[in-house]
């Protein structure tokens, strides 16, 4: 007797899939303010890291706040930067610390490592098959949703400057560079805050 397991059957489009998910959640309660006006509710996450199992949470959180309702800002620093250089430009900086700091971890969205079990490429490759498999919104797919839902990523001005990395570097749709001290105010208003 052969057993099988069921799979769930793909959708057509998962980020199609994710967005009608996200408009059946009950709708966001708006904070009364002094004076009878209602402030947005928003979420401010700071992402450090440029890996494939800390970007993708980044990407799903932010989208689904944003598709919830919640504006939501993404502060994006140090290693966490590199995803967000376009995929064609293979190396950055003016020195060569800063070139081989980039030849040795690649920039861009579809270029990510695993922090465990990367195996000289194979983790991210097993993890991208599963991914289609089950029909689950890649990296780059999340990216765009976000953009679309207007999440608004902030670039790590001290990290653009450590690594070299310039404005036009930059995918398209980023936000004015910022520092720590901007993105601390950010997050005490913020009713929510998270570091990935």
């Amino acid at each position: 007797m052969t057993m099988t397991a069921e799979r769930p059957s793909p959708a057509a489009d998962p980020l199609a899939a994710a967005v009608s998910d996200a408009e059946a959640w009950p709708e966001p309660t708006a904070r009364a303010e002094p004076g009878g006006s209602e402030k947005v509710t928003e979420m401010v996450i700071v992402n450090w890291s440029g890996e494939l199992d800390r970007i993708w949470p980044t990407l799903i959180l932010a989208s689904a706040a944003a598709a919830s309702g919640v504006r939501c800002r993404v502060f994006v620093t140090f290693w966490g930067l590199l995803p967000f250089v376009r995929d064609g430009v293979r190396i950055t900086g003016d020195n060569w610390m800063q070139r081989m700091l980039s030849f040795m971890q690649r920039p861009g969205i579809d270029h990510l490592k695993l922090t465990k079990m990367n195996l000289i490429g194979m983790g991210p490759w097993m993890i991208g098959k599963l991914r289609r498999q089950y029909n689950i919104a890649s990296p780059r797919e999340l990216l765009a949703a976000c953009e679309a839902l207007g999440v608004e990523f902030i670039p790590c001005q001290m990290s653009m400057d450590m690594f070299g990395i310039r404005r036009e570097d930059l995918i398209d749709g980023m936000g004015e560079p910022a520092g720590a001290a901007t993105t601390i105010a950010l997050m005490t208003k913020a009713e929510a805050s998270l570091f990935i």
